[in-house]
């Protein structure tokens, strides 16, 4: 009897795990009442809007969409005509995101030629699309190349900025954001590397990055225009991703590379299904909050737990993540004493987000000073903002350490200063620092003095000074950023390091299509039915 009770318990555990295995139920079904929605495109997405090409804009009020757009020439900066893969990085990663998102939350115009017959529901643009257009096909590089910070249209350097971008999507769990892969060319030179960046999006993207929120998707517009037999759609009760057709090309052309008619419209019929998965399940979510991932590990070492939410207000720009091409901090010291030492450098040993930081080295002589400083080109108005919030790491935590903001000219900077308390060392924190917690220091002119010019900014610094006693330590920086109060109120989560891709994606497309499908299921099945078998024969034996 006892192992009757314990093979039942079993098999009853089983079914919990594989119940909970189980894929949700995915729903196709447009949204019940009318949602805005923003489309950021070029001349292809002003054409697959169009009334009388793509019939996109119809079908999406069909569907309860309330459409706008931008286009050439639209918002802060004319940033509507830089659409390109790197330029997402000055939409969602640059100084002047905060305005340039406001803009697109709150567009409500219409730029390219359809008409609206929905009524306006109000407030915001709830669903971000956006698209580059075809040139972005034209990846140089190789298939398999690794995400890499550059300059160039590369596919290394394609899979470094939406990899970027990701951190400011999970700072707006509020949001939908849709990626629509780029138009394929004519020209095949490059288009394996094309076929292989947005294998990557659809299937890996997320994955590599540990990214769970669901207010991310990703739509293959590339891949249904490359062949008649090539979708990504929901078909039978299914998403279907799927390559029949072995071409990488332009199947559906105009009198350009601009996808014809017929194309657009192919496009359309399979995206507004997507389109409503996407749209149920951000819904459907417990919380529109941000969620921590899980550690993962890496080349350099296990990466600590992520720093849990700051009290007040949401980080609102980044200003330094240490993963682009910034300016490299610079390490100032008392040369007076001899054995003060300082050492700022990028490193991707620790990371709160992305994959890199900045370590900072110091062992500072008692009644000495050392400081690691940055400075802008030119002074920059911060005043939008409620004041600079920033992950910190302590690894041995020395004595003391000052966070500083300057402003005017060199020969003539004001500096205000914060002590910072230091936290237990081996975990993240985001500190935050409101304008009024910093004041004059003491040994210039006004000394004591509370800050109050945020629209002077011209640089910042963490500052290690020493009393009596050496100030000897190692701490780690990331993510520098404004935030405002009242925004939201957490501030962006801090994600662990982004391990390497263990298994590139290949340009090769399986004779097969491939269907969404999960992967425990399989398993689930064959093991049920086994236990079931024993448990019937052993309930046979007992009855005997």
């Amino acid at each position: 009897m006892k192992r009757l009770i314990a093979i039942t318990a079993c098999f009853l555990m089983f079914i919990g795990i594989c119940a909970a295995v189980m894929p949700q139920e995915v729903n196709a079904n447009p949204p019940p009442s009318p949602v805005r929605l923003i489309f950021i495109h070029h001349s292809t997405g002003e054409n697959w809007l169009n009334d009388e090409n793509g019939g996109l804009a119809r079908a999406l009020q069909q569907n309860n969409y309330y459409p706008t757009d931008t286009n050439y020439g639209w918002g802060p900066d004319t940033i509507g005509d830089r659409t390109d893969i790197p330029n997402w990085l000055e939409w969602f990663r640059g100084n002047n995101t905060p305005a340039i998102m406001q803009a697109v939350y709150t567009e409500g115009e219409v730029h390219s030629p359809y008409e609206r017959t929905l009524p306006d529901p109000g407030g915001e643009n709830q669903i971000i699309l956006f698209k580059s257009c075809f040139p972005n096909s034209a990846l140089e590089g190789s298939p398999n190349d690794p995400p890499t910070p550059g300059t160039d249209l590369t596919v290394g350097n394609a899979k470094y900025i939406y990899n970027e971008i990701l951190q400011y999507f999970k700072t707006r769990p509020d949001k939908l954001f849709v990626v629509i892969t780029a138009p394929p060319l004519t020209d095949g030179t490059l288009a394996n590397n094309a076929r292989a960046f947005n294998q990557w999006l659809v299937n890996d993207w997320l994955r590599e990055n540990n990214y769970t929120l669901p207010n991310v998707a990703v739509f293959d517009f590339y891949n249904i225009l490359t062949g008649p037999n090539n979708h990504h759609r929901f078909n039978n009760g299914v998403i279907e991703h799927v390559t029949n057709d072995k071409r990488n090309t332009e199947y559906y052309p105009s009198e350009d590379d601009h996808p014809n008619r017929q194309g657009n419209q192919k496009a359309t019929q399979e995206f507004l299904p997507m389109l409503n998965i996407f749209y149920n399940r951000w819904k459907s979510a417990p919380a529109a909050q941000p969620q921590k991932p899980s550690p993962t590990s890496q080349t350099v070492g296990q990466n600590p737990p992520a720093a849990p939410a700051a009290p007040a207000g949401a980080a609102s720009g980044i200003l330094y993540d240490f993963e682009s091409e910034q300016p490299v901090w610079e390490a100032n010291i008392d040369e007076a004493a001899q054995s003060t030492a300082l050492d700022c450098q990028n490193t991707n040993t620790l990371a709160s987000g992305g994959s890199q930081s900045m370590q900072i080295t110091f062992n500072v002589a008692a009644n000495s000073w050392a400081t690691c400083s940055n400075f802008f080109p030119a002074p920059r108005d911060l005043s939008q903002s409620d004041g600079i919030q920033f992950s910190l790491y302590v690894k041995e935590p020395g004595t003391a350490l000052h966070f500083d903001v300057f402003t005017g000219p060199n020969g003539e900077r004001a500096t205000n200063a914060r002590e910072i308390p230091l936290p237990a060392a081996g975990k993240w924190v985001t500190i935050q620092t409101k304008w009024a917690d910093l004041k004059r220091v003491e040994w210039e002119t006004d000394g004591g003095t509370v800050f109050s010019h945020p629209e002077q900014i011209t640089g910042f610094a963490f500052g290690f000074p020493a009393g009596d006693a050496v100030n000897k330590g190692l701490v780690y920086i990331d993510d520098i950023q404004t935030y405002k109060s009242g925004q939201a109120v957490n501030p962006p989560p801090q994600t662990d390091v982004k391990p390497a891709a263990a298994n590139p994606p290949s340009a090769e497309q399986p004779d097969e299509p491939e269907k969404q499908r999960n992967p425990l299921l399989p398993f689930c099945g064959s093991m049920l039915t086994a236990l079931m078998g024993v448990s019937m024969t052993i309930l046979r034996i007992f009855s005997i």
